[in-house]
């Protein structure tokens, strides 16, 4: 799978998790050089957009992600 494409502008990896090598190789493997499609920071970023990602979103909050993206898909239909 191809690396994702934001992997050098995440906010997350570029700020958060400096301090944190070790959890941040464990996260940076499996969702930035895996599966980004299923990173929690990927799926708002492509639904909401990048300024809707929250900076204290872990890769592997999906459920909160999915919120977001639902309650936000729902105030744009009210």
């Amino acid at each position: 799978m191809k690396e994702c494409e934001y992997l050098d502008t995440c906010i997350f990896f570029n700020d958060k998790m400096v301090n944190m090598p070790a959890i941040s190789n464990v996260y940076k493997k499996k969702y930035c050089k895996g599966d980004h499609s299923v990173c929690a920071r990927y799926m708002v970023l492509k639904a909401l957009g990048r300024e809707k990602v929250p900076a204290d979103l872990f890769p592997n909050q999906v459920d909160h992600a999915e919120y977001l993206i639902n309650t936000a898909k729902s105030n744009d239909r009210e």
